[in-house]
């Protein structure tokens, strides 16, 4: 009963603050009305960071580095191509955003309804604790390999992180901005470090960015190749995006201002994501340079940590400092993408079925179930790292069930001249957002098929 009322009430303060999107932050980070391009650049910068965390998390670390274990340097054209579709859908997002005020939940229980809007909210969600699936599982292996931690009791640990995001949201939005971007640079400096000692071939490298014939031809390459494009664009991201832009505190009725915004607030998408590129393509490096040949026995992160102590493996740089860089990294990956995951669920729940929950009642609610399926399966198998991380190729699923009711209202709603007035994507941009939307589903509903037949 006191739940209900608490409901009840949750509801009608929300539709009393015209439901905006992450009311906390909605409105609160200030940026210059005048000042230099650099300036601007960085008062607007912090939101990119958050949204290039799902292009880098746990569950996309296995497929580069053994697309690079087992194929070299061929499939970096994959990536970049991956990261361009990933920049325009992230730039729509921003779009719909600035211009009406709504995130992609909101706009689209606007234009679904109320029974709608319940069904998508329960997929949604289903997607989004997948993606938890996949951080639980990197952060629990990496306390394991860093501290010995049972993977069960390493699980639990991470319940509790809860208190993490709680502690940096009392400092406030841009605190939190600059603890991402700080772990994700820490990421870059590690495996920038790793991939400098594996003394990569450049001219293969270079050459990987060209489209190779080979990849389309090599069934099991063009698997990894799927896997790698389908993985790239995660559905949480283009509703977390729409919404954290809305932080920035500007005149929201003055189109000259909405398009300064939209221009500064996509410049910090594309500099951001072209540092998850650089992340991705050097998980790939690091496979090929130390990996390559041995891409059969390299399927989970223990194997790889083992790897790089292993000297007949990658060499004389084999070092169990490299294996202690890239299990921090991991946890790094993983605590980065349980910040966005709170977020992103927040966004949903609110969005669509305009519901709102204390932060901390809403990480523990999501985190606890989403740990669930964890804790059996290490009950079941026990304390096996190959039980909990086969999990993930099956979180992909629910992502790829989740892919088509984001990318399509995105796609329609920013073309939509009556919603979006003069701010209506360009007819090439809408051409080529249709293309990807198209090819992004069939490639993630293969992705399905392939991995129960």
């Amino acid at each position: 009963m006191i739940f209900k009322k608490f409901l009840r009430k949750s509801q009608e303060e929300l539709e009393a603050a015209n439901q905006l999107s992450l009311q906390e932050i909605n409105n609160t980070v200030d940026v210059p009305k005048e000042g230099s391009f650099l300036k601007k650049v960085l008062a607007y910068s912090g939101p990119g960071a958050l949204v290039a965390v799902g292009y880098m998390d746990p569950g996309n670390w296995i497929t580069s580095i053994a697309g690079g274990a087992q194929y070299a340097y061929s499939l970096l054209f994959v990536i970049l191509i991956s990261n361009l579709i990933a920049m325009l859908l992230q730039s729509m997002s921003v779009r719909l955003g600035i211009v009406t005020g709504m995130d992609l939940a909101q706009a689209t229980r606007k234009h679904t309804g109320k029974k709608m809007g319940f069904v998508l909210w329960i997929i949604t969600e289903l997607a989004i604790m997948a993606t938890d699936i996949a951080e639980i599982i990197g952060s629990a292996v990496a306390l394991k390999l860093l501290f010995g931690i049972p993977l069960l009791i390493g699980v639990i640990i991470t319940i509790f992180d809860v208190f993490l995001l709680l502690l940096l949201a009392h400092f406030g939005f841009r605190k939190i901005e600059a603890i991402v971007a700080t772990l994700i640079f820490t990421i870059l400096i590690i495996f920038f470090y790793e991939v400098l000692l594996a003394n990569p071939n450049t001219g293969e490298l270079i050459k990987g960015f060209i489209p190779n014939k080979d990849v389309i031809n090599n069934k099991g390459a063009l698997f990894i190749a799927l896997g790698i494009v389908g993985a790239t664009v995660m559905p949480h991201n283009l509703y977390l995006h729409s919404s954290i832009v809305q932080a920035r505190r500007y005149d929201r009725k003055d189109n000259k201002v909405k398009k300064e915004a939209i221009r500064f607030s996509t410049i910090d998408s594309n500099i951001q994501l072209s540092i998850a590129f650089v992340i991705n393509c050097l998980l790939l490096v690091l496979g090929a340079s130390l990996f390559y040949g041995h891409g059969d026995s390299l399927g989970r992160f223990t194997d790889l940590y083992n790897a790089l102590q292993d000297s007949s493996i990658v060499g004389a740089i084999a070092s169990p400092l490299l294996s202690t860089l890239f299990a921090v990294a991991l946890l790094a990956s993983g605590q980065n993408s349980t910040i966005t995951g709170t977020l992103s669920g927040q966004i949903v729940m609110e969005g669509f079925i305009h519901m709102r929950l204390p932060m901390w009642m809403r990480r523990m609610l999501t985190r606890v179930i989403a740990v669930m399926p964890v804790v059996i399966c290490l009950i079941i198998f026990g304390d096996s790292e190959q039980a909990i991380e086969s999990l993930l190729i099956y979180t992909q699923v629910f992502l790829s069930i989740a892919l088509p009711i984001s990318i399509i209202p995105l796609t329609l709603y920013t073309s939509d001249k009556k919603l979006m007035g003069e701010f209506v994507i360009k007819p090439w941009m809408k051409i080529v957002a249709w293309i990807c939307t198209v090819v992004l589903i069939i490639l993630n509903f293969w992705l399905i098929i392939s991995t129960f037949i």
